[in-house]
């Protein structure tokens, strides 16, 4: 239907967006720990998890790449009615969202400069499951390490190289987020 667009937004926008929020947080400031986030339904491909993600961080102000892997007139309309993130080419993305396949090649997203870091992408990475690690996380927020699934090992090695400068992630998989922050050390298992 036309109207689809219209629903899928929180039930309880005050509460669903602040539970959101400290669930996004809570992923940042602990890289690779799982979170439980929903309230979002939104139209496939895009999961709940990141439905609710973008409902909590994506606003008119905040620029959005969708991947060829998310980047249908559903979700278009979905993102304008409920968020109103203007869509922009990767190069200008505050916020890109997709598969990590589909987001390729990653090399296009901003990675800050010198005098601003915090001007990085957000990369928003749709997975099949975040479970069965292939890595193992160390720094900021891990107290000695800990293990994550990752849908790759080296880019996520190359980004932290350049710290502060880089990228950050979410990755989101049905009603689970967790994140990978730029300053995290990524070594395979």
């Amino acid at each position: 239907m036309p109207e689809d667009f219209l629903i899928g937004s929180f039930a309880h926008p005050a509460e669903n967006a602040a539970l959101a929020f400290r669930a996004c947080l809570e992923a940042m400031a602990r890289p690779g720990r799982v979170q439980t986030i929903s309230g979002a339904i939104p139209p496939a491909p895009l999961s709940v998890a990141a439905g609710t993600v973008l409902l909590t961080l994506a606003d008119t102000s905040t620029s959005l790449f969708l991947a060829p892997s998310h980047d249908t007139a559903a979700i278009r309309d979905w993102i304008a009615f409920h968020c109103g993130a203007p869509i922009v080419p990767a190069e200008q993305a505050t916020f890109a969202l997709g598969t990590w396949e589909a987001l390729h090649p990653i090399s296009r997203f901003d990675i800050g400069t010198s005098d601003y870091p915090d001007r990085s992408a957000t990369l928003v990475v749709e997975m099949e499951a975040l479970t069965e690690p292939n890595a193992r996380l160390t720094g900021p927020g891990i107290e000695t390490a800990h293990e994550a699934r990752l849908p790759e090992i080296a880019a996520f090695r190359d980004n932290r190289a350049r710290f502060p400068l880089g990228f950050d992630c979410l990755f989101t998989s049905n009603t689970s987020v967790t994140a990978l922050p730029r300053s995290t050390h990524v070594t395979a298992l």
